[in-house]
Parts: structure tokens; sequence; C-alpha cells
């Protein structure tokens, strides 16, 4: 489909950002050559006023920066081949880039300065909107290091930096992940076509692609082993360097989570595992598999879907999120009749769904509708991440407007369990009950099992390293596929591939991130059933969406009641598994 093709109600009005591209050429030139004048500011920042004046600065354009890159890059996105577009995107992101270097002095300056002063900082009526900002960089002084170690770990982090990028090249440029044949046709794979031949309903499909598909790995593994075993050594070497007793301390103390959240999540799923092993003995049964495999783990057992065009699938979210209030749904209308979503896949556009935008634009959401379930939830979810960022740009300031990965997930996974519960609430169709219901146990199975086996896995593989062992592709294999057999248990097939899967997971590079996957459902759980459970509950969590970056991302979640140093979200969350997969097999049973 031609994007001219498309009713204009289904298309973003990114002409509220900048009604033509002149306006956004000029505004462009005009911060471009004030992007120096931070500089000015080098060696001054030891007073209330010079601080001031130079936080106001750096806000006023890292705003505008912020609102010309939201609006190139989803021009670009709507269609990649326009050459103007993807120009205007990466003249903003080299802009951006000169802006953060000229202005990289700041934090290594202030964090020099007295403690006194920076508390002093902190308390200044002047300085309110900064409080918590400023007082995280007295929390993370301790780590500071002197000048002169500082300097040099700086330098070093060009040359220890790579490993990520090494992997991305071998993953998504060289790797040759093969052909295999579906329905008579040559399909070659790529990581989307693989996923999609797992799907497959004929199991020879599945089986052949996913033997195809490791076998390019396994020809890579001594080199991607060497290149993730460089990573976990650099993360190691950071810490110690900063004085953390491990990296996994390092990168919770960073982000303000305790590390008792990271302890809680591995030893709550270790503890409830068995629960999964049932699903997965449930799955053979209802596939009729002599022997299910690895592959045979993301086809679905139910053969309904919901097919339906797109204003019936908006109505449903509406549907589903009415446990939310009245302000909540009129939101979800404004989204749809202010053109905040950019409905249809159309000629050269990106691909998935995602919600983007800038402080004071609209909360925008890329969307590729094509009448499945999956859409359905994706209307759902990524309005979820828009009013979330809707809610805190309006009420907080915007030094505190964005709100921290850790809480990320949390709004948008909630949006989906409201409306999935609505939807099997609602299925008279026993066949669509079967498939939400499955539909739901597999959102836990690959976001809350399956994201803390690989947390458990990199928690091993660095304490492994310091430890002194060698991070071999015989050891990391030996663990993954021990791991493996541990979280999927007797009823499936381990097979010889799936001990190298740790070989392709991007993720692996930003060491302890895939927990805040599973953290963001557990939440999720809570917050859904209490909203659901008790109307009043839901100016709890109207607050929590507020609260953008106002105080550590853990205190902000406990606001809605939420503890995750605590078992009592984690064990909810797998009653809730237990009592879904229970009415699974009810549905057998009849």
């Amino acid at each position: 489909m031609k994007r001219s093709e498309v009713a204009e109600k289904y298309k973003w009005d990114l002409e509220s950002i900048y009604a033509t591209d002149e306006d956004w050429e000029r505004e462009f030139g005009a911060i471009k050559n004030r992007v120096g004048e931070v500089s000015a500011f080098v060696g001054k920042l030891n007073t209330v006023q010079s601080v001031s004046e130079f936080l106001e600065l750096s806000d006023e354009i890292d705003c505008t920066l912020s609102r010309l890159y939201a609006y190139a890059h989803m021009r670009k996105d709507e269609n990649s081949a326009l050459a103007k577009y993807v120009g205007m995107t990466d003249r903003a992101m080299q802009t951006y880039s000169a802006f953060a270097s000229a202005s990289s002095f700041a934090s290594p300056e202030l964090i020099s300065q007295s403690e006194e002063f920076l508390t002093e900082l902190v308390s200044d009526p002047t300085l309110k909107d900064y409080d918590y900002q400023i007082s995280e960089l007295i929390r993370k002084k301790k780590h500071v290091l002197s000048d002169k170690e500082e300097k040099l770990i700086s330098m070093a982090s060009v040359p220890l930096g790579g490993f990520k990028d090494i992997f991305g090249m071998a993953d998504n440029v060289d790797l040759p992940l093969g052909s295999i044949t579906v329905e008579g046709k040559k399909v070659k794979l790529t990581h989307g076509k693989y996923s999609q031949c797992l799907q497959n309903k004929d199991q020879k499909v599945r089986e052949k692609a996913f033997k195809t598909y490791y076998r390019s790995y396994e020809k890579l593994l001594n080199i991607i082993c060497s290149t993730y075993a460089g990573s976990v050594k650099k993360d190691n070497f950071y810490a110690r360097a900063k004085g953390y007793g491990n990296c996994l301390e390092m990168k919770m103390y960073n982000e303000n989570v305790p590390t008792s959240v990271y302890d809680n999540l591995l030893s709550c799923v270790s503890k409830n595992l068995p629960t999964l092993h049932k699903y997965v003995a449930l799955r053979k049964k209802i596939l009729g598999l002599d022997t299910l495999n690895m592959y045979d783990m993301y086809v679905s057992v139910a053969s309904a879907d919901i097919s339906v065009e797109f204003d019936e699938a908006f109505e449903l979210v509406k549907q589903g999120l009415a446990p939310l209030g009245s302000e909540y749904s009129a939101l979800l209308q404004q989204a749809k009749d202010d053109r905040w979503m950019d409905v249809y896949e159309t000629e050269n556009k990106r691909s998935g769904a995602y919600s983007s935008g800038s402080y004071g634009t609209k909360p925008f959401v890329l969307l590729n509708y094509s009448k499945t379930t999956h859409d359905v939830f994706t209307i759902a979810h990524e309005l979820g991440h828009s009013i979330h960022s809707y809610y805190s740009e309006k009420t907080q300031p915007y030094p505190k407007s964005s709100y921290e990965i850790f809480v990320a997930e949390v709004a948008s996974t909630v949006n989906e369990v409201l409306l999935l519960k609505h939807l099997i609430s609602k299925a008279e169709d026993k066949e669509l009950k079967k498939f939400l219901l499955s539909y739901y146990l597999d959102m836990f199975r690959t976001t809350l099992f399956r994201q803390t086996m690989f947390a458990e896995f990199e928690k091993f593989a660095h304490d492994a390293d310091d430890n002194g062992e060698a991070l071999t592709v015989e050891f990391l294999s030996d663990k993954y596929l021990e791991l493996n057999k541990k979280y999927y248990g007797d009823a499936v097939k381990h097979n010889r591939q799936i001990a190298f899967e740790w070989a392709r997971i991007p993720h692996f590079y930003t060491s302890f991130y895939v927990y805040k996957y599973a953290t963001g459902i557990t939440s999720a759980v809570t917050i859904a059933n209490n909203i659901l459970s008790d109307p009043s509950y839901v100016e709890r969590y109207k607050t929590f969406l507020s609260a953008g970056s106002s105080a550590s991302p853990y205190d902000i979640l406990r606001l809605t009641g939420v503890d995750l140093a605590k078992e009592e979200p984690f064990e909810t969350a797998m009653r809730e598994f237990a009592d879904t997969l229970a009415q699974l097999e009810a549905c057998y049973e009849d």
C-alpha cells in the first residue's frame, strides 16, 4: 500500500511538531549555532547561579534537539527510501552527539565538588527541578576516582566498548542464516523469518528452520564466545575499578534499584518452576506430539485469532482498558482523534511498533496494523507507553519528565494484562478462549520465565569470570543447557542446538538489562489485579504514571504498592500463571 492511499485519520500528525520541513530547518540552524554555548561554563560550575544557568541552557538545547530528532526520525520511518529524511535524522543525531560531547564536562565537574556544595544545590529553591538529579551525583560520589584515574577509565572506554558492535556486525551482517523450503518456496532465513517459521503449523518446517538457523551460529561459536567473554571482562573491569563488589552491584547501584530485587527474581522464579514444567507438559499433550522439541515451543496450541479492522480493534482496546476510568478512556480516544497513531503498513515504512515523541509534542505511536491478535495487543501496549509519557510530561518539569527503563515496560504491560482479562472473560467461543489463555501463558513463559533464565545465565557468566574461570564455548554452553533443563523440565526434548542459544542474544552485551522485562510483567500483574478489584486504586496508579524520574525508579514503582524487594509481587504473578494454566486445562477436560 502506498502512503497516499491511507486516509489522513490513520496517519500521525507530525505537522503539529513542525508545520513544514522549512520550519524544521530554521529551528535546526538556530540551535546548531548554540550548541557550543555550554562550553562557556567549563570550570565555572562552583556557584548556585552558574549551575542554575548552565542547567537551564543545557535543557533548552537538549529539549529542542530532542524535538528536532523526533520529527526527523518519524518522517524517515514513514518511508525510509526518502533520502531527505534520512539526512535530516543523521544531521539531528550528529548535532546531538556534538552537544553531548560539549556538555560532557558537567557531571564530572559537579561530582568533584564538595558534598556540602552539592547538598546546598539540592536544597536551593531555584534548582528544585534538578534536586533528584543532583542528589544522584551525591549518592554516586563515593565511586568517583581521582581525576587521573577517571581520565584513564575514560580513555579505556573506546577500546573496551566495541564488543557489542562486533557482535552486532556478525549477527546482522556477516552471519549467513541459510535458506529452507516452506510450502514449495525457498525462504531465506532472517531473525524475523526464523521467528515466523517457529510458529508454522508444520513441525518439519519448524525443525528445518531451527537446525539451519543454529548451524550458522555453530560455525562462529568461537568468535562469538571470545566477543562475549571480552564483554564480560570489560564489565567486571569497570566494576572493580570503580570500587564495586561486582558488576551486578554496579549496574543496580547506578539504576538506584536494590540488588535484592534481582536476587528475589531469581529465587522466586526458581521456586515456581514446577508450574512452568506443568504448562510445557500440557503443550505437548495438546499438540499431540510424541516428542516435544524446543522448536515446538512457539507454535500456538489453539487455532483461533482475533481478525478485525483497526477501528474495531481500537474499540476492543478501549473496552478492555475501561477499568482505568473515564479520564484514561478519554485519552485513548484523544490518541485516535488527534492522530497520535500511524496505523497501517505502507511502502518502505519501518516495521514493528513503538511509542515516540519528545517533551511538548504528542506522544506518537507507530503501528503496522494487519488484523492479527498480536496487533490488537500492540495497540494497547504502545498506547500504554504513550499515555505514561503523557502523564509524566504533563505533571513533571523537563528535567524529571522521562521515566527510567526499570519502570518503562510496566504501564504497557498493565494494558495488555487488562485487555487479556477482559477478552478472556467475554470469550464465548471455546477455541478463542483457549487461544487467549495460551496467549497469556506464553506471555509469562517468554517474558517472565525466559528472561529470568537469561538473567541467571548473565549472573553466572560474570561471577565465573570474577572467580577466574575461563569463559569457553563448552563452559558457557554446558551451563546454558543446564539452565534450559532446569527451566523447561522433562516434558520437552532439550535439543543439542539449544545449548548455543546464549550465542544469539544481543541483550547480553548490555549486561543485567533483561531482568527488567521479567520485573515489568511481575509488577503489571499485581497492578492490573488491584485496578480490577478496587476502582479507587486507579488514582494511586496515576500517581505512578505521573512521577517521571522525580525519585528512584524503585521508589516510583512502590507508589503502586509493588515492592520488588519482597516476595509478594512475584508470588502474585506465579499464582496468576497457575490459575491461568488451570483454566486452560479445564477447557480441554470439558
